[in-house]
């Protein structure tokens, strides 16, 4: 059955997010009415046609159960990645999370590199010049819009 095991027993606020180009950190909480011995554990799959990945390095709360895990080497595709959270207790059977998540969606873009500032007395005033951020998925780099907020004039 899909909803099998203890009710309240999966996690709750699931959240990833993608930052440094290729880093991918995803985080929840233990289910409210989890046994306290529940350990759980997340699989992931980029695509249908790529094999599903347990998390190599889990991040783990006080009473050492697992509550986050960070990826490493991630690119982003076009189809949306599978998320599935399961857990293990002596006690009971615990429920399933799971999700499907347009990775392109949850990355955190670096800033715009090599930022500089040419100011002059004349009517020009100045002249701000950029190259646009890294990413692992924009190939058009045109598609960036940039707001510029000047503090002191």
């Amino acid at each position: 059955p899909v909803f099998a095991g203890m009710k309240g027993s999966a996690i709750e606020n699931f959240s990833c997010v993608i930052y440094n180009i290729f880093l991918m950190n995803c985080t929840w909480q233990a289910g409210r009415d989890a046994p306290a011995d529940t350990q759980y554990f997340l699989y992931w799959q980029k695509s249908r046609d790529e094999e599903e990945m347990e998390c190599e390095h889990y991040i783990k709360d006080e009473n050492c159960r697992n509550v986050g895990c960070i990826f490493q080497n991630v690119s982003i595709g076009i189809e949306k990645a599978y998320f599935l959270v399961n857990g293990s207790s002596k006690d009971s059977l615990i429920q399933f999370y799971d999700e499907y998540i347009d990775l392109y969606k949850i990355e955190i873009l670096t800033a715009p590199l090599n930022v500089t500032a040419h100011c002059t007395r004349d009517p020009t005033g100045c002249i701000i010049t950029w190259h646009p951020p890294l990413t692992s998925h924009v190939e058009n780099t045109k598609c960036f819009q940039y707001e510029i907020s000047i503090q002191n004039k």
